[in-house]
């Protein structure tokens, strides 16, 4: 049976982008490490003593509900720091969001985010032929939000009390969307950042 969102590897200057393995579960444990990053109380990053059940879930996601998750390799030094996923896959509607992305604390805001966020959206928007991508992140979390925006995506509203977190708090959501015909003006300043 064919699906909407087929496994493919996404290969940039700085990125590579490979589906996810269960055989990535120890690069992936030592990519969380770099920044500890399992105890922002704001997003969800798995343990490095939880990772093989981190990628059981994705590939339980990707199975059954037609996610695609994917490791990302430093181009540089061919090493895994981190991880990003299509979900919430509306094919009908020709929606999905992107999340599930964490990297190591070295990995963060440098050209390989940039890079790694074109590459998803260049073949959801191109390949795909998506009409919009989403993008959510907790209330709190200032740095993902700053992030978002920056890719040009625009704020759709807040999902008030939206999830009950690990630890009980109830978590408010924001969300973000870039919509087909924004699409080429978020490519180009894309492109832009990365020739800086």
């Amino acid at each position: 049976m064919s699906r909407w969102i087929e496994p493919v590897t996404l290969e940039g200057e700085h990125v590579r982008l490979v589906p996810l393995k269960p055989s990535h579960e120890a690069g992936l444990a030592g990519a969380v490490c770099d920044g500890e990053l399992w105890k922002l109380w704001y997003t969800f990053v798995p343990q490095p003593h939880k990772m093989r059940a981190y990628i059981d879930t994705a590939l339980y996601m990707r199975d059954r509900l037609g996610a695609h998750p994917f490791a990302v390799i430093d181009v540089k030094s061919g090493a895994i720091v981190g991880s990003t996923r299509y979900f919430a896959v509306d094919e009908a509607n020709r929606r999905l969001e992107i999340g599930h992305t964490w990297y190591a604390r070295r990995m963060q805001r440098t050209a390989l985010n940039t890079e790694a966020k074109l590459l998803l959206l260049t073949h959801a928007f191109e390949k795909l032929d998506a009409i919009a991508v989403e993008f959510r992140t907790h209330f709190m979390n200032h740095a993902s939000r700053t992030a978002i925006e920056r890719l040009g995506a625009k704020q759709d509203g807040i999902l008030r009390s939206h999830q009950v977190s690990r630890d009980g708090v109830l978590r408010d959501t924001v969300v973000f969307s870039i919509i087909q015909s924004e699409w080429p003006a978020v490519r180009a300043n894309l492109n832009h950042r990365l020739d800086r």
